[in-house]
């Protein structure tokens, strides 16, 4: 079973920055692609970032050139560095990972922009 943990939401001032990490267990060989969602009170889910086995990164319009995902395959853990926030990036975000059978999702971590 594959476990997903994040971590590193909190409450910062517009402008400010965060980094979530998010830590993989369990089966987690095969992962095509690992990366983040958000979901703000009263809206859809929203893909934010993504990066593939290979490395390969995309970003929503909304977070590029501010957010920038990476991960640490011996640790087995995906980041989220995000500089310049907005209060628009009020959200939970949540870390996933696919294969070609399935997404595992971890139970999300809040982050509050808010001066």
């Amino acid at each position: 079973q594959v476990q997903l943990v994040e971590s590193g939401g909190g409450l910062v001032q517009p402008g400010g920055s965060l980094r979530l990490s998010c830590a993989f267990s369990g089966n987690i060989f095969n992962m095509n692609v690992m990366g983040w969602y958000r979901q703000a009170p009263g809206k859809k889910r929203e893909w934010v970032a993504t990066v593939t086995s290979s490395d390969s990164r995309a970003y929503a319009d909304s977070v590029k050139g501010r957010f920038t995902i990476s991960r640490d395959s011996a640790k087995n853990m995906v980041y989220l560095q995000m500089n310049n926030l907005k209060p628009e990036d009020t959200a939970v975000y949540l870390c996933y990972a696919a294969n070609d059978y399935r997404t595992y999702w971890g139970q999300g971590t809040q982050v509050t922009i808010s001066s």
